[in-house]
């Protein structure tokens, strides 16, 4: 079936980092902003981890945004309305200090451009865990921008997260897809690979900074991310 639509994640996929490193670098980083509000570094950091989970388990009774701030609220006892203007500033500025984890991705660009030859909608679906500030942000780190996409997922826009299989039901909605019609391009096997499988997508595993399952290996499609860009060409050949 001819492909449509290109999904691609980002962090691990189209930014090169190691995810231990990310998330250390970027909670000192927050540590920094939030503490001073009147919290500490442990219970930040636990209420952060809290928050995200609850969003994982998302049921689509609420956007994202809101499941995270009512947990955030609920764990620390801190004003939401205080807290949330402060952290939703830092994604568009101190966050960036994160970049010196990540790798640079000249390739980044080509692949966005091949993915929308012969008009296909081009998708960054990264997992909805952070606000689209924080996501364009990460984006700008391999020199890309909220232009280079169809649409964004972010925790204000979504419903549910990865690996639910409504996340990549949601974008598909949005978009006008059928799964289908989908390319969904990702370094996580259990987030971005298997979900999406589930639903008729192909799919393209970019191992250079993969994320497996040792249970499960996936074996269909994959490459780093050079070989991602050959995979790409051929498809766009294979179209004409």
């Amino acid at each position: 079936m001819e492909i449509k639509a290109v999904l691609f994640d980002l962090d691990g996929t189209l930014v090169p980092m190691d995810q231990d490193e990310f998330v250390n670098t970027y909670f000192k980083e927050l540590i920094k902003v939030l503490c001073p509000l009147g919290i500490g570094p442990d219970d930040l950091v636990k209420a952060i981890w809290g928050g995200t989970g609850a969003m994982v388990k998302n049921d689509g009774a609420e956007r994202n945004d809101a499941v995270f701030w009512r947990t955030y609220g609920e764990m620390t006892g801190m004003d939401v309305d205080i807290v949330r203007p402060v952290a939703d500033a830092f994604y568009g500025n101190e966050f960036n200090r994160a970049k010196v984890i990540a790798k640079e991705n000249p390739l980044a660009k080509r692949a966005v451009e091949l993915a929308r030859e012969g008009g296909r909608a081009v998708v960054l679906a990264t997992n909805p865990l952070f606000p689209m500030t924080g996501q364009i942000s990460r984006l700008k780190w391999v020199g890309l921008d909220e232009t280079c996409f169809d649409f964004i997922t972010s925790y204000e826009t979504e419903y549910y997260c990865k690996p639910n299989p409504e996340y990549y039901v949601s974008v598909c909605k949005r978009i006008g897809f059928r799964p289908e019609e989908c390319l969904m391009v990702g370094n996580d096997e259990n987030e971005d690979m298997y979900p999406a499988e589930k639903l008729g997508m192909k799919c393209f595993h970019v191992t250079d900074y993969n994320i497996g399952d040792p249970d499960n290996p996936w074996a269909g499609d994959s490459g780093n991310f050079e070989e991602l860009v050959h995979y790409l060409e051929r498809l766009n050949a294979e179209a004409k």
